[in-house]
Order: structure tokens, then sequence, then C-alpha cells
């Protein structure tokens, strides 16, 4: 499995009244973890699962609500499904696009792609951590809109996981050694490494009333405590970007593409049919299609990529909803609707 995504941009200041702890837990943070979390662990799993939605979906929008509405339908189609990363690839035509973009102003209309990208990090983000680590900005006036998304790593402050977000601090800790963490709760926490502050951290917690708490890398969660720990998003500049820039090592081993000329879930993956896969993507069209992307590729344009043809790129070329009663699906009810079909091939509960 490749690197997770850089979380520098997640950055928050401390206020000069904020104290911190002492390393050794004491029986206070206990008590303050007492009640479980709704969330259970299933089998620690190195394999993921990623979407791929285009900037297209928002193009059509005339409002600042309309367009912050679809990037909360977005994250939380992926937070329900456990998705474990976004990608947000550009399918307008080269040409089209604005040469440079003041990302410190208003990017719903110009540069779609960073303001979906900047919206769905944030809601990723542990609420308690937000507002410090996403200062004021054109593209969340509307953030009221958007919906909470409660998984696991958003944890309530009287619940206890084995795991939690933490953000480092600029105190200084008694004694003098190790780094104040901000967990979101009353107290802080200290750990032993010496890390720079406003860094976002992953902590596996101490089980027993005393001990400190142990960075990891964010994957961990997953990997080794069968918990679903959120999303990374990352921009892909053309349709053909998603799979040259995969962080993944050995890119994704199974690509879905999803298409009303494609063939229907059933007969795509047929009951006794197993999917064996380490890094999966599900790719999603706008109004006008995955075939609109291959067409505004440049890369897939040198190929001879385009039209009918676009299926190539992917091991399945699917239909998620044969006969539909409506002219149209919208991308983010084809994300429901495939999600759904397709859960199965990783989850079989």
């Amino acid at each position: 499995m490749g690197p997770p995504q850089d979380h520098s941009y997640k950055r928050r200041r401390i206020d000069a009244d904020e104290t911190p702890s002492s390393g050794r837990q004491p029986s206070s943070l206990s008590a303050a973890l007492a009640k479980p979390a709704r969330f259970k662990p299933t089998a620690a799993r190195d394999w993921t699962i990623s979407v791929a939605v285009p900037t297209s979906v928002i193009t059509d929008c005339v409002t600042r609500e309309q367009r912050t509405t679809w990037a909360g339908r977005i994250a939380r189609a992926c937070a329900v499904f456990s998705v474990d990363e976004i990608v947000i690839y550009d399918d307008s035509p080269v040409e089209s696009r604005p040469a440079s973009t003041d990302h410190e102003g208003y990017t719903g209309d110009v540069d779609p792609a960073h303001f979906l990208e900047h919206l769905l990090n944030y809601l990723e983000t542990p609420p308690f951590m937000r507002k410090l680590l996403f200062p004021m900005h054109p593209n969340l006036r509307s953030q009221g809109l958007l919906p909470n998304l409660d998984m696991p790593h958003h944890p309530y402050k009287g619940e206890w996981m084995p795991y939690r977000e933490g953000l480092t601090l600029e105190a200084q800790p008694k004694g003098g050694k190790g780094t104040v963490v901000d967990i979101g709760l009353e107290d802080t926490v200290t750990i032993d490494e010496e890390l720079p502050p406003k860094t976002r951290v992953t902590l596996k917690m101490p089980v027993g009333e005393y001990g400190s708490p142990e960075p990891v890398h964010p994957a961990v969660p997953r990997t080794e405590g069968g918990y679903f720990w959120g999303y990374t998003v990352r921009k892909a500049a053309t349709l053909s970007d998603v799979f040259t820039q995969s962080p993944y090592e050995e890119g994704y081993d199974l690509s879905i593409g999803t298409s009303e000329r494609g063939q229907s879930l059933h007969r795509a993956f047929p009951e006794h049919k197993e999917a064996n896969f380490t890094h999966l993507i599900v790719a999603f069209g706008g109004p006008r299609g995955l075939e609109y992307a291959a067409m505004n590729d440049p890369e897939l344009s040198k190929i001879g990529i385009h039209g009918p043809r676009t299926k190539e790129l992917f091991e399945h070329w699917v239909n998620v909803l044969p006969n539909q009663g409506s002219r149209g699906i919208r991308t983010d009810e084809a994300m429901l609707i495939a999600l759904t079909g397709l859960r199965r091939l990783w989850d079989n509960s």
C-alpha cells in the first residue's frame, strides 16, 4: 500500500490559556473515555476502496449553496460506505481552464477541483480541529449546509476508541520532554516523541489506566485495528491522471467504470464470482459521462481512447441501474446505487 496523503494542510494554533497535562495518563482520562464507541472493528485490512468523481458535477450549479451541498453529498456517501480515497478529476476541456486561480478567494465557479478538495478535506477533519485548521474562507461561507459525517475518528468526547486523532500544540509539557497533543477532550495528552507544533497525528491510546499514547501511521487504525479511519482526497488534472498518479505503488488492481452503456452489476459480478483486489477504484462520470472526460484528456486522445473505447480503461464497465425510471441519474445518486451493489465484493456480512 502506498503512503497516505500529506496532512500538512491541517493546522491549528494553540490559545494562550490552554494547559498541557503530563505524559502518563491519569485516571481522569480513563474516566473521560469510559463510554465505548458504537463502532466495532472489522478484520484488519490492507485493501482500499477509492472513488473518482469529476469536477463537472458542480459546474452546472448556479449558487454557492448548491455547490456546497454537492460536496456534502459526495462526502456523506463516501463516509457511509467506508471509502478510503476520493479522487477529484477535471473533465473539462483543457483550453477552457483558467491559467491561474486565486485560492484565497471563492473557487467554486473558477476552480471546482480546488473547491471540492477544500470542502471534502474540511468534512474529513475531526470537528474539534476545524475552526483553527480551516480559517475563514469564502469557500466555507455555507458550511452550515454540510452534513455530519460521524466517522470513527470523529468520536464524541465521552467515547473510548483505541485510536484518536490529535493535534500537536506549542505548549511545553511537564518535565520539558515530549509533545503536548489536543485530542478533543478537556485535558490534553503528552506523547514521548518530539514533533513540531500544528501537526495532525494519529495516536494509539493506552489500554490501561496509565501510559502514553503512541503516534502511529495514519493507516494503522485500518491495517491493524480494523477501523475505517476517514478518507484522503487528491486532485487529478485529467481522467488518465486518476490512474497514473495513484498513491499506491502498484496502482489500482481492480477498476470499474460506470456508464449507462455498461453491463449490469449482476452480469459483471455474478453472485458466485469473488473479487480479489488490493486497491479497487470506481470511476463516475458527470452529466455527459466518462466518455466526455476521455474526450477532454490529451493523453487519451493520443492513443485513440475516446467515445466507446473509453471502457478500455477499466476492467469492468457497468450500468449501476438498468431500466431507470428517469432520463438521467445524478452522480451522487449513482454513487449510492453503485456502492450499494458493489459492497458485497468487499463486505459479505
